[in-house]
Formats: C-alpha cells, structure tokens, sequence
C-alpha cells in the first residue's frame, strides 16, 4: 500500500537535499521510486514506466514538496515510446561507454535511465563502446522503398557497434509528444521522394506497414546471416 513518505524518519536529522541530480536521484529512492524506470533532466523527470517506477501520485507529492521547481511529467505516449524503444536496447553490454548524438532530445532523455539500469556512460565525444544512431522508423522504411526502388534490393547496413533507440518508433509518436512537452518537431527533409510518396498512399490503407516492413526486413537479414 502507498502512503505519504516521512522522509526524516529515512535520513539523517541533519541531512540536506541539494538540486544536484545525485541528490534528486537519492531522494527519489527514499521515497520508494525505483530511478531506473526514471529519465532525468534538471527541469522535469519524466516517467519511463509508471508500474515498474512506482512513482505513483502519493509520492509524487512527496517529491514536489522538496522540489517543488522539478515537474514529473506523467505522459502515456512517452512511456509507450519508452516501451518501443527498449526493445532495440535490450542488448545494451552493462557499463558500456555509448557516444551521443548533439543536440538529439529525444536520444538522450530515453537513454538517461541506462545509466542505472546498466551503467553506462553517456558521451557526446572521446572513446566509445557503442555509438547511436539516431534514425527513427520512418527513415528507415523509406530508406528500403528507395534502395527497392532503385533496384539495389534491400540494403543491410546495420553496423556492429551501432544502437538503434528509435528505429522502433514512428515520426508522428516523436513529434507529437515533443510538442506536447514544448519542444521543437523532427522535420525530414532527405527522404527519397518516390519513397515518401509511396508511404504516404500506404498510410491511408495499412497504418501499421511501417513495423511490418521493419519486420520483413530483420527477417530477410537474419536469413540471410544463417546463409
């Protein structure tokens, strides 16, 4: 059962919580919140997976009477892009060094949380064990249609030390939540255009072709491999 934290009872009569992130981070686990399931930003937390957090509206309030400045953010679509893109970084090595894209928002607070759950370091220069890749669902399936297109067949150029945090997630998910949270929308500009053309008349009969033909494509390469 939940219940409102006495967090004094928990820590040290002279114990203080500073804005520092550790601190945060500590505080979060006195309280009951399990910070692996928690990305961390200094202005907002945002909750990965309510369930497997814990962070329920109890100790919510809890935390916003020490943080008042700090606002958790409780939105179902990030968890549920939190949730596709755990599927593609299941395989993450623990306590592996990974190079981050500049300026990727979206990258960076879904890999956050990975610095608890396996320990890595995140990087954004110097020497790596992994490096993202940042190419979401929708550049990817119209990076097929165009080589397809183009007679080359399917191309395979996943690379062995690459990670793929949204190669599971589609373009309006992304966006529609970065809008949500007042930030700025992914804009594609260099897509193949008969590609983008043909995507566009599948949305209108099969929305779910992108994951389908993200599957076709991991099936054939992994066929291939066994070959």
């Amino acid at each position: 059962m939940d219940f409102i934290f006495d967090v004094s009872a928990l820590s040290s009569d002279d114990e203080e919580f500073s804005t520092s992130k550790k601190d945060v981070l500590k505080y979060l686990k006195i309280i009951g919140v399990d910070t692996r399931y928690v990305s961390y930003t200094p202005e907002k937390l945002y909750i990965n997976n309510l369930r497997f957090s814990k962070f329920s509206r109890k100790r919510q309030e809890t935390f916003n009477r020490q943080y008042g400045d700090i606002e958790v953010v409780r939105n179902t679509l990030f968890q549920k892009i939190c949730a596709k893109a755990a599927k593609s970084l299941a395989d993450i090595e623990p306590n592996s060094t990974i190079l981050l894209p500049k300026d990727n928002f979206m990258v960076n607070v879904l890999l956050e949380p990975y610095t608890r759950k396996y320990g890595v370091k995140l990087v954004n220069d110097g020497k790596y064990d992994l490096v993202v890749n940042p190419i979401i669902l929708d550049d990817k399936v119209n990076q097929i249609f165009s080589t397809i297109f183009k007679g080359n067949g399917i191309e395979f150029d996943k690379k062995d030390n690459e990670i793929y945090p949204l190669i599971n997630v589609p373009l309006d998910s992304i966006n529609s939540f970065l809008e949500m949270d007042g930030k700025s929308k992914i804009i594609n500009e260099n897509n193949d255009e008969l590609a983008s053309s043909f995507m566009e008349f599948l949305e209108g009969v099969a929305p779910q072709y992108r994951e389908n033909v993200l599957k076709a494509s991991k099936y054939i390469e992994k066929k291939l491999e066994v070959k």
